[in-house]
């Protein structure tokens, strides 16, 4: 069986697909990513699906299940390299990437993920008004 790489690069896993979704592969990017994450900490995770030709009505509800595990784990998800033929398959297909961000390169995903999370952070600083005002 395949296995699909997943880098760390600083605060952000990287899971680059270039082999073809199997049921197998797909369970086994979704166990491996769930426990990188929780031993890395990272708080995004950026798929880059550049080297999909087509993606199916699997492959969408791959990406959003990875997604939905990612946010549970407290991890922005992206998925970045879409080509023009996939994005008109997924909105065929019905597929709304529910709890995905999407962007044109790496570059852009690791943006999102560095805005969300310092947006995250922003708001995990202010004080609490309730107890700003009982003190």
């Amino acid at each position: 069986m395949e296995r699909v790489p997943i880098l760390k690069i600083g605060d952000i896993l990287l899971v680059s697909i270039q082999v073809d979704m199997s049921d197998q592969t797909a369970v086994q990017l979704q166990e491996d990513l769930a426990e990188r994450i929780v031993a890395t900490g990272c708080h995004g995770v950026i798929i880059d699906i550049t080297a999909l030709d087509i993606v199916d009505s699997f492959v969408g509800r791959m990406l959003s299940t990875i997604a939905s595990i990612s946010k549970v784990l407290d991890a922005e998800t992206v998925v970045v390299g879409m080509r023009p033929a996939v994005a008109i398959t997924l909105v065929e297909l019905g597929l709304s990437l529910n709890g995905i961000r999407t962007a044109l390169n790496v570059e852009r995903g690791m943006e999102l993920i560095a805005a969300a999370h310092a947006d995250e952070l922003a708001f995990d600083d202010e004080p609490d008004t309730e107890t700003t005002a009982l003190s």
